[in-house]
């Protein structure tokens, strides 16, 4: 087999085959598109689609689509193949600079939050140059934006890049104040850690809510759980280790950097990570990521779960973003630095990032709001709703110093000022971790740990972008303005820590003390998606996205209607799988196993004279008490969820589902779960707990 950095990027049009296929001067003028948004004219567009097509159709490729990112929360792909007609009555092979930056895809079936109506069908797909095409199955898959007939974005990837472009535009603002000439850009990077189940393929089939949900609605506990930490970094078992040997190949043939992968908490869990790219490439690597994951645990036998909380006991998976803002020279602008000037430019980074999750700590809630990451988020293995901001011992008390124009002893005895006097150094990773935090600084980058593992990436990183974008905007309005840029700077940075500390908490995030103290200072705690996707559209944050131009009023009101539409259609089908589940497999299996035990018990009275047979008449009084109440408690859940149809608003009838069906569904889910530990095991009629997260060897 080939090393694999001879394969490593094989199905990329990357830089490395553009350079290959492509003139200098085409090159060059699609290598200023990339890097400095040049606009691109129709020549070149035509010189890269011939040499993409000759590209693609020498690996086997037939066909290209633009690969989209819609609010469905998967990619979306419509196939064209290269044929043309010629005169002779065969084909030819063509692919135009037109059909590369344009195509157009049906955007009527797609949801819009009222955007676009059922009769207007016609939407728009353009061409990411900064994202490099790629092939799958097949078929050429170039990187697009999705908008509708009018220029309404109806996707991910646009917001993103409006994100990225407005904190550029702020953040080479601050660069310029410190005297930066060099830097022509400034990126933001991600590293997603992806967290998910491996489950055996024939157990998944037997489960309705697995295949229908994605999670089981119904199981007992198992014996044995994640008690013992024994399968945290565990010895990879055969089965999972060949399934991540066929998963990195693919991946690494798509050029993504898949670094490490180990056991999770969880029995059955595993993780994925990557090293670091640039957000919009990172997150559509994610999507390609999870797609690939599935389809390479279908060859091996298996179903790969990346539902927030498959399973009710053991721990939920995430998606923690690793966030960090870098110049086009290399710099990480927050990494602390060896100089004064380099440590006063960092701590102006870090106080815009921390003004900003204080600020807008409910868009980062709303951006990872789901139903599933709902069931995950303050379950005591995942961060708590409440947002805060993890920055260690020593970084705390640095900015305390500064807070207090106080003296910090343990390095400098001077005190701590910035931009000529030295600031004291600090050392990377000179405290620990915290596991608890949703946002918690790693020594150069942020770690935002409340990412569902099915959840996009793209939804966090624009709000992030954006809030930043704003801090540094308001920074720099201030200090352009200042007499002295030394003193204001000083002045603004303390400020920013007084105005904001609250924001920053240390400790155990998973007590329930902090909870309480999270209150006191004023911290929100939304703990359901109703309760805080309303606030997307509070004026301060329709305000912030739309003076930014990442959103407009009507995008920003069609992202409420649709993450309450999806939170909405994803409780209904579990609820409805709940009811079909009880009534067609839980109590025909119970109710056989009552009539078989009472068979036995009337024919061992036969058998032995005077046996009292108090075993099987106790089981069979459990079990039809049992069934009386799951039948009762199906038809109510049945009836409540029946009941929605009459609301009208979706606001409402979001919080109807919180306040009511899902209370119902747990009402259902009690009693088949204790039925489950009193039936023999031939008659339970889905693999349990138990087969499902030790089944795989």
């Amino acid at each position: 087999m080939a090393a694999v950095p001879e394969y490593f990027g094989s199905l990329v049009f990357d830089d490395r085959v553009m350079k290959a296929n492509l003139s200098a001067e085409v090159y060059q003028s699609l290598r200023k598109t990339i890097d400095e948004g040049a606009k691109l004219n129709i020549g070149v567009a035509n010189a890269v689609a011939a040499a993409m097509k000759d590209w693609a159709v020498a690996h086997g490729a037939t066909h290209f689509t633009h690969w989209f990112q819609p609010l469905t929360g998967v990619t979306a792909e419509k196939h064209d193949s290269f044929i043309t007609p010629s005169p002779d009555g065969g084909v030819i092979m063509e692919f135009s600079g037109k059909e590369l930056i344009q195509g157009e895809p049906d955007a009527s079936s797609f949801p819009s939050g009222g955007l676009r109506a059922t009769f207007e069908a016609r939407g728009y797909t353009a061409w990411d140059p900064t994202s490099y095409a790629f092939i799958k199955d097949k078929t050429l898959c170039i990187p697009t934006a999705f908008c509708g007939y009018n220029g309404e974005a109806l996707d991910k990837k646009t917001p993103l890049l409006r994100s990225m472009e407005a904190l550029n535009r702020q953040a080479l603002r601050i660069l310029r104040l410190f005297g930066s000439t060099e830097v022509k850009r400034v990126n933001t990077a991600v590293g997603p850690e992806q967290e998910y189940f491996l489950v055996d393929a024939d157990m998944w089939a037997k489960r309705r809510d697995l295949r229908f949900t994605g999670r089981t609605l119904f199981g007992a506990k198992p014996p044995k759980g994640q008690e013992m930490d024994d399968h945290y970094f565990g010895t990879i078992k055969p089965r999972v280790a060949a399934y991540m040997t066929d998963l990195n190949d693919e991946l690494w043939k798509l050029g993504i950097l898949a670094k490490t992968q180990h056991n999770e908490v969880a029995p059955a869990q595993h993780e994925l990570a990557p090293i670091y790219t640039t957000t919009n490439v990172s997150t559509d690597h994610n999507q390609l990521t999870m797609e690939v994951m599935q389809k390479v645990a279908a060859r091996h036998g298996l179903v790969c779960l990346l539902h927030e909380k498959p399973f009710v006991g053991v721990n939920g998976s995430g998606k923690h973003n690793n966030w960090s803002i870098a110049t086009d020279t290399g710099v990480n602008l927050l990494s602390p630095g060896e100089t004064p000037y380099e440590n006063a430019q960092f701590l102006l980074f870090l106080c815009a990032v921390i003004k900003a999750v204080d600020d807008y700590q409910d868009l980062l809630r709303i951006s990872v709001a789901t139903a599933g990451n709902d069931h995950r988020l303050g379950a005591n293995e995942a961060p708590p709703a409440v947002v805060s901001i993890f920055l260690g011992d020593e970084l705390a008390a640095i900015l305390g110093c500064i807070e207090h124009d106080a003296p910090y002893t343990s390095i400098d005895t001077g005190k701590v000022r910035l931009g000529v006097d030295v600031l004291p150094k600090f050392r990377r990773d000179t405290t620990d971790r915290n596991r608890t935090s949703p946002f918690a600084f790693t020594g150069n980058k942020f770690e935002f740990r409340m990412v569902g593992s099915s959840d996009s990436i793209a939804c966090a990183n624009i709000m992030l972008n954006t809030a930043v974008a704003e801090s540094l905007r308001v920074y720099a309005d201030r200090l352009e303005g200042a007499e002295d840029f030394e003193s204001a700077l000083q002045a603004m940075i303390r400020k920013t820590i007084q105005d904001h500390k609250r924001i920053i908490f240390n400790g155990n995030g998973y007590e329930e003390a902090w909870i309480r103290e999270a209150e006191k200072r004023g911290l929100s705690n939304c703990r359901t998606t109703p309760d805080c996707v309303a606030r997307l559209l509070d004026g301060k944050n329709v305000e912030l996205l739309t003076s930014h131009r990442v959103f407009t009023r009507a995008e920003l009101e069609s992202r409420y209607e649709v993450t309450l539409e999806n939170y909405c259609k994803t409780i209904i089908i579990e609820a409805n799988t709940m009811v079909d589940m009880a009534r067609t497999e839980i109590v025909p299996a119970v109710e056989a196993c009552v009539l078989d035990t009472a068979r036995a018990a009337a024919a061992k009275k036969e058998l032995v004279p005077g046996c009292s047979c108090e075993y099987e008449a106790g089981l069979v009084k459990r079990l039809s008490a049992l069934v009386d109440q799951i039948a009762v408690r199906t038809a109510e859940l049945e009836e409540t969820v029946l009941a929605l149809s009459a609301i009208g608003d979706i606001g409402a009838e979001a919080a109807a589902i919180r306040d009511k069906v899902l209370p119902k569904m747990g009402e259902l889910r009690l009693p088949c779960d204790q039925a489950e530990t009193l039936t023999p095991r031939k008659y339970w009629p889905f693999p349990t707990y138990g087969d499902l997260l030790f089944g795989v060897r």
